[in-house]
């Protein structure tokens, strides 16, 4: 298996635009490929689903660990010819200092993989040669290699040339691969891109320009040999877990699923926008995060409401995960400052806000770690049992047997303790 790190020099420069480039390459060059996002970004995995038609896995040395990092790649790709991880943020940008745990660098350094460096070319010329060198330097003393740089936002093939030139010039890494400036961009919203759902996918490869033999080079090959992933105890043997899935509960990371399978759940579905009931079989309950504020008034009117009332008051067990945690409030407040009812099992009103409200890795004191973020806030006038015990981020609200709170957790991060939860 071949591997690289599709990294940027910073948020914005066209990664995931040239993430899905190269996967429509390799698709159309009949490459078998398997897709990673570095680090806990829910959307751009679904942007990857949408062009290889098979989950994209989350890396990331902070919320997994690095030994897990290794095993999901491993797994996740042992059949295919390709492994490409988009990166986070920029190459060196991580929970802190420079190429620290959770940064690209540190997961390139873990998985053993060489980097391909996307640069934002747009007005520069020369000037990437010395974008570029820095980035070398600093990729060496975090023990990485630079193995070749994507240009985005070229005017033309004379001005590829003159990057080209200037990498060649400096004994940099080749340029392998450019994408015109004026291509179509994937749109984005609050907290990201759109789902790839609400816009078909453009067609990069008419604009994208590869050089085949010198992109292939750019990967390294990746030892598929190594330890086999642990299997999870049967904890769930037996038991079903229902787990709503629509638009408004869209968030959901692919390994947490495979978690619970592998812990002996049945798993079922059910969309609250449609008013499904919670189904009869169903033992504990997982509400994931997702967009419920851009589906507040089918949500409004939801038939699901009664069926879990009915299951929180028979005390099975319950998580609610941002998104999924505001509807278990009175109300969701938009933007306009329209009210939407919602469940009302719990008192408080999710008001949206213009601005991030909290962003960043999380930790409870128990060990299992996620990620909080989000745009809305949590209003009430009343104080609530926290549901974990966390030095920074929301403890959120434990109520019965609810733990409902802003973050997303992962998973296998802390099986046993994670396990009591469901």
């Amino acid at each position: 298996m071949q591997g690289a790190l599709l990294a940027g020099t910073h948020s914005g420069c066209g990664k995931t635009t040239i993430m899905l480039a190269l996967l429509q390459y390799f698709q159309h060059s009949k490459h078998s490929i398997s897709a990673f996002k570095a680090g806990p970004d829910f959307l751009d995995p679904l942007w990857h689903q949408a062009v290889i038609g098979k989950a994209s896995y989350n890396l990331d040395t902070r919320m997994l660990g690095k030994e897990a990092c290794r095993l999901q790649l491993l797994t996740q790709a042992k059949s295919a010819e390709i492994a490409l991880i988009e990166g986070v943020m920029g190459l060196f940008d991580g929970i802190a200092d420079v190429g620290g745990e959770g940064s690209s660098v540190d997961l390139a350094y873990v998985l053993g993989c060489p980097v391909i460096l996307v640069v934002d070319a747009g007005g520069m010329s020369g000037s990437i040669a010395a974008v570029v060198s820095g980035f070398v330097q600093f990729a060496l003393e975090n023990k990485v290699s630079i193995s070749g740089i994507i240009a985005n936002k070229v005017g033309s093939a004379y001005h590829a040339e003159l990057l080209k030139a200037a990498l060649q010039d400096y004994n940099l890494p080749p340029l392998i691969a450019w994408m015109e400036r004026n291509k179509e961009t994937l749109t984005e919203r609050h907290l990201g891109l759109t789902m790839p759902e609400s816009k078909a996918i453009p067609d990069y490869l008419a604009f994208f320009h590869v050089d085949h033999t010198a992109l292939i080079v750019a990967f390294t090959s990746i030892k598929t040999d190594q330890s086999v992933p642990l299997q999870e105890l049967p904890r769930f043997k037996g038991r079903t877990v229902a787990i709503a899935r629509d638009d408004a509960c869209c968030f959901i990371y692919p390994a947490n699923l495979d978690w619970l399978q592998s812990n002996g759940a049945e798993l079922v579905f059910f969309s609250p926008i449609a008013g499904d009931p919670i189904p009869e079989s169903a033992d504990a309950l997982w509400l994931p995060g997702g967009y419920p504020e851009l589906h507040a008034q089918e949500l409004s009117q939801s038939k699901t409401w009664q069926s879990l009332k009915e299951f929180i008051n028979a005390n099975k067990p319950v998580l609610a995960e941002c998104g999924g945690a505001m509807l278990l409030g009175e109300a969701i407040m938009d933007i306009k400052g329209e009210k939407w009812p919602m469940a009302a099992i719990l008192p408080f009103i999710s008001v949206m806000q213009p601005l991030l409200v909290s962003l960043g890795h999380r930790t409870d004191k128990s060990g299992v770690r996620g990620h909080e973020f989000h745009y809305s806030k949590r209003e009430s006038t009343l104080e609530f049992t926290p549901a974990f015990e966390l030095d920074r981020g929301d403890c959120g609200i434990r109520y019965k047997n609810v733990r409902a709170s802003y973050i997303h957790w992962y998973f296998a991060s802390a099986s046993d303790q994670t396990a009591d939860w469901f």
